[in-house]
């Protein structure tokens, strides 16, 4: 007898993407430059930025994936990233809690998405802890890599790692510029493919090099030009099959170069601005 297909479960971040979640920007990221807290680079442009995320959609629909979105505008403008209120694992959702103050209320609207949707919440971050997804990744289904930054803590890092158990790997990441112009850990680094990943080495933790050289991982260097442009910032749709923003010529040839299927989209507005690459839009669902 055949089992019944899974629904959720997205512990890799380069196999065969089947569903996510996505938030086209609406009023709150139109106003994001108003409060400066939000970090956003200037005024918002906002149909430009609904363009270009429905550009991005119209890429990432085309590959393959199931592309669910979000509804409730909220009054976050940072609801539009949502890889970063929370986790899903194979066993169900993991509701985080954002290091940056305004985000605070998000994880609950997408808990209600993953509870209506069947997904289980298996866990949750409790204050003191903050993390946030950009700080998370899977390197292997049974690896996962936790940065230690601004906005995510040594309590958050703990209380995820319990909760998601097995080898899971925290990393400090530099202060570099500070709260200004914040890193996560996936600022750092996007796996691309089983055997390779996108990284910035000036910025790149040392313990994880070590671990990429360890797992035989080949890393494909963004250039210092292509960092603020969000080079480092790459979405495997599946792997070798990836999406970039585009603005990142070597970065795009170096991918070629590498074998990979290049696919890009315009993120002047959605993406620069705001400071949120292809990865960071995305909330995998079901993976594999």
């Amino acid at each position: 007898m055949m089992g019944v297909p899974s629904l959720y479960g997205a512990q890799s971040m380069t196999a065969p993407l089947r569903s996510v979640l996505v938030k086209r920007p609406g009023s709150a990221f139109g106003r994001a430059f108003n409060d400066p807290t939000h970090g956003f680079l200037h005024e918002v442009d906002l149909p430009l930025a609904q363009h270009e995320h429905d550009r991005f959609v119209e890429v990432l629909a085309s590959l393959g994936p199931m592309v669910h979105v979000l509804e409730p505008d909220g009054a976050s403008p940072d609801l539009v990233y949502t890889f970063d209120p929370l986790l899903v694992s194979d066993r169900g959702a993991i509701p985080l809690r954002p290091g940056k103050p305004n985000r605070l209320g998000e994880p609950a609207v997408l808990e209600a998405w993953t509870a209506a949707a069947g997904i289980p919440t298996i866990g949750r971050i409790e204050a003191p802890g903050t993390i946030e997804g950009g700080d998370t990744f899977w390197l292997r289904p049974d690896v996962l890599c936790i940065g230690r930054t601004l906005r995510t803590n040594s309590a958050g890092a703990r209380q995820l790692a319990a909760i998601v158990g097995g080898d899971v790997r925290v990393f400090d990441v530099p202060y570099w510029r500070g709260p200004a112009e914040l890193i996560h850990l996936l600022s750092v680094i996007s796996p691309v493919a089983d055997d390779l990943a996108v990284v910035f080495k000036p910025l790149l933790p040392v313990g994880l090099w070590e671990l990429l050289r360890e797992l035989r991982i080949r890393m494909l260097d963004v250039p210092e030009e292509e960092f603020g442009s969000l080079g480092c910032n790459v979405l495997a749709v599946r792997p070798g099959v990836v999406i970039l923003a585009e603005g990142n010529p070597a970065t795009a040839a170096a991918l070629a170069r590498s074998g990979c299927e290049v696919h890009t989209y315009p993120a002047t507005e959605i993406g620069i601005n705001g400071s949120g690459g292809p990865t960071c839009m995305t909330r995998p669902i079901l993976r594999g």
